[in-house]
């Protein structure tokens, strides 16, 4: 494989990354309307700032004055997520021209292209549904994908392998526990979309209770609630932010014993030591962040790194699947 591509896969990874943390600590800080129109800002590529331009945003857009620090917030993470896209198109393009090299991945640098053009077309619809859960969502989900796509493509560690028979149910065990975190992944996207995050301020009860009974799960997975409704601040009741929140919490469960028993099996594995002990870290690492949100109400900076530890824990258990696969 050419060794331009797999290190701009791999400069492309750091960058994914820093998009994904930029857009929680956007979305954390409700600046996802900063910039009420796409792509542009109040009509321009840059944010309004001489006196003039100020009064023409506020003609243009009397429905939401402009705020510059939410505006500015926003427009960097466009900015960035702008990059990696021009990154993603670099790497098709090189792709193509060494289609001929065994070595290359032609088709996945294609898929990678196309979940960042389609990343765009939800980076608007989150603008112009006015932060639809659904939508928020599926941004949110997108980021994690191209992250992960990004490091496939990296070939991280993958040619000092010299683990001999690995079984097929550690195999198994790595793409169910890839499977399980990306569900997870998702429920923690809807818990920030419907700004359910502390709808349970307790721990480890959720409102005093082992089982919620005010939760209403089925007014608190409703995925369509039609257009033209502004998501900002949230539009659920307590019941339904409760349901989301505590299935969040039983989501983490469920993951944090997939995970924990996939990490401790290749950490029983000479090969693989090292790669089971980073997962295990990052576990415990998240663990203790998702319980500190609660605690602490969800201060920003422990909250941008619940998720930013989480597209690390996803790097994990995807290098996990990649180095078993390999091995």
């Amino acid at each position: 494989m050419n060794a331009y591509f797999l290190k701009l896969a791999r400069g492309g990874l750091l960058l994914a990354f820093l998009v994904v943390t930029v857009g929680a600590w956007v979305r954390l800080t409700d600046a996802g309307l900063g910039c009420p129109d796409w792509p542009g800002c109040y009509g321009q590529f840059f944010v309004p700032d001489s006196p003039i331009e100020r009064a023409d945003a506020l003609s243009g857009f009397p429905e939401r004055p402009l705020e510059v620090g939410k505006a500015w917030r926003e427009m960097i993470h466009r900015y960035l997520a702008s990059g990696l896209g021009f990154l993603c198109v670099l790497l098709a393009g090189m792709a193509w021209l060494n289609r001929h090299d065994p070595k290359q991945p032609i088709r996945l640098p294609f898929v990678l292209l196309g979940v960042v053009i389609f990343q765009g077309i939800l980076g608007m619809w989150t603008v112009t549904l006015l932060l639809k859960p659904v939508v928020v969502m599926a941004h949110l989900l997108g980021g994690f994908t191209t992250l992960g796509l990004l490091f496939w493509l990296g070939r991280w560690r993958t040619s000092d392998l010299r683990v001999s028979s690995q079984t097929r149910s550690l195999k198994n065990l790595g793409l169910v526990a890839l499977v399980i975190l990306f569900l997870q992944i998702s429920l923690g996207g809807w818990t920030s979309a419907n700004y359910a995050a502390l709808a349970c301020p307790d721990f480890p009860t959720c409102q005093t209770q082992w089982w919620p009974p005010i939760a209403d799960f089925h007014e608190g997975f409703v995925m369509w609630r039609g257009v033209g409704i502004d998501y900002e601040g949230g539009v659920l009741d307590n019941p339904a932010r409760v349901a989301i929140h505590f299935t969040h919490r039983l989501g983490a469960i469920l993951t944090f014993f997939a995970l924990s028993i996939l990490g401790w099996l290749m950490f029983k594995r000479p090969g693989l030591k090292f790669d089971g002990l980073g997962l295990l870290t990052t576990l415990l690492a998240q663990v203790i962040l998702g319980i500190s949100v609660v605690l602490y109400g969800a201060p920003l900076a422990v909250a941008v790194a619940h998720n930013g530890v989480g597209a690390l824990l996803l790097i994990m258990v995807l290098n996990a699947n990649q180095r078993i696969r390999n091995s």
